[in-house]
């Protein structure tokens, strides 16, 4: 049986991975995330997460590894982690009262095999938010690690009227039932 490998350093892609009860380590790939010209999100999630499994699958030949990455689209237009309140409080109030888009795929490498990989897509229907609102929230809970500028596992549940998606754990960065079925695949056993 191969080991397995998390080819990111995410702690709630961690979590999220740890409910399947197999055992895993955690490496962060050396990779440069800049989308490419013209790179719609849902391209620019599909590449990165194929690429960060297969930075890592090289140097462990031996094992089976997860690369997931996670793009938000508001307006058309690609949003990653905010990394600061400023950009926090712009992506919430571009998001506010319009659906959003997040594109979430998993991909799991072997070295020597062919990758292969799964995208989800997950509608976010914000509510309308009033600037208080979103400073509130902001506050609360500091959410600039993450793509959209909110933790839908927490608090960030309260800016929403709809959540449309067929996995779960893909808003929060990782499909869990196409992450089960890609590792099925290589011959993990889940259950």
């Amino acid at each position: 049986m191969y080991s397995i490998i998390l080819g990111s350093s995410s702690k709630y892609r961690r979590d999220l991975l740890q409910s399947l009860q197999q055992p895993f380590t955690q490496a962060s790939p050396d990779i440069d995330e800049t989308a490419k010209p013209n790179e719609s999100s849902r391209d620019l999630s599909e590449r990165l997460a194929i690429e960060k499994a297969e930075a890592i699958a090289k140097a462990n030949p031996d094992a089976l590894v997860i690369g997931s990455d996670q793009v938000a689209e508001i307006d058309g237009i690609p949003n990653g982690k905010s990394g600061d309140f400023a950009t926090a409080f712009a992506q919430l109030r571009r998001a506010s009262g319009k659906t959003c888009h997040f594109y979430t795929t998993v991909a799991v490498a072997k070295h020597g095999a062919p990758t292969r990989h799964v995208i989800d897509v997950v509608e976010v229907v914000f509510r309308d938010l009033s600037d208080g609102e979103i400073t509130r929230y902001l506050h609360a809970e500091e959410p600039y690690d993450c793509a959209g500028s909110f933790k839908s596992e927490g608090l960030g549940v309260s800016l929403f009227s709809a959540i449309r998606s067929e996995q779960p754990g893909s808003l929060i960065g990782l499909p869990m039932i196409s992450t089960c079925q890609l590792l099925r695949e290589f011959g993990v056993q889940i259950p």
